[in-house]
């Protein structure tokens, strides 16, 4: 598990669209989330401060709310049906795997915040960064990104 660490993430401004629904459909309807939002880059204009896919998500038991996202500076008029909000500053357990991995890398992380009596601060939301080849992104790196109390 050395690919297994703990980062520091400052506050993130981001703009994007959401799904929530039923873990049952997904990861479909986060495909189909990132492949939308994806198609309307070019609508943030040079707001965007880097090419990464921000996909924070929350859920519980039984339904989940995942998000596609770019970082970018304070936009005045957001584009139809886009939302934009703050993420504070969080400490996460960090694993690095590819898009066709994530399982995988969720598996791995979660044991290995258990090895280190890590504790997931449920009040903060998680995050899954795509660092995107639009082209293959299955095989592109992913960083997931869980929060920990303090």
């Amino acid at each position: 598990m050395e690919n297994c660490s703990i980062i520091t993430k400052p506050e993130l401004h981001l703009v994007g669209i959401s799904y929530c629904g039923p873990y049952s459909s997904f990861p479909d309807e986060a495909i189909r989330l990132q492949t939308e939002f994806l198609a309307r880059k070019h609508e943030l204009n040079d707001a965007v401060r880097s090419t990464v896919l921000y996909s924070p998500y929350f859920g519980n038991e039984a339904f989940a709310t995942y998000w596609a996202c770019y970082e970018v500076h304070h936009i005045e008029e957001l584009p139809p049906g886009m939302v934009q909000f703050t993420i504070p500053a969080h400490r996460y357990a960090m694993v690095v795997c590819s898009g066709k991995r994530i399982g995988e890398g969720y598996e791995q992380l979660f044991a290995w915040m258990n090895e280190q009596k890590l504790q997931k601060d449920e009040k903060a939301v998680s995050l899954e960064l795509f660092y995107i080849d639009e082209q293959h992104w299955e095989e592109e790196p992913v960083e997931l990104l869980i929060p920990l109390k303090d």
